[in-house]
């Protein structure tokens, strides 16, 4: 039994074992490393459940508005007088 040889390429062979020339590749340095800030957990937990509050109270003012419209009131039946002048004369 005959086995197949190889073809023949026209390619010298490497030579693995040889000292050629150095690499001429040039690569950035490694970034440096930030250190990782991890927040407070009681912090966190604090702004979470302020901004909860904050939610659910804005959320409770959105229905009250909505009911009373509903029921026929609106906001605008109302005036504040903030730029007149109060009396002062007290002889009541």
């Amino acid at each position: 039994m005959r086995m197949a040889s190889p073809l023949k390429s026209g390619k010298a062979p490497v030579d693995l074992a040889g000292q050629g020339r150095p690499s001429r590749i040039r690569r950035d340095p490694p970034p440096v490393a930030r250190k990782t800030v991890i927040p407070d957990r009681d912090q966190t937990d604090r702004r979470g459940a302020a901004v909860g509050i904050i939610v659910i109270a804005l959320a409770v003012v959105a229905l009250l508005i909505a009911a009373g419209s509903w029921a026929g009131w609106s906001p605008s039946q109302y005036t504040f007088p903030l730029g007149e002048p109060r009396s002062t004369d007290r002889s009541h």
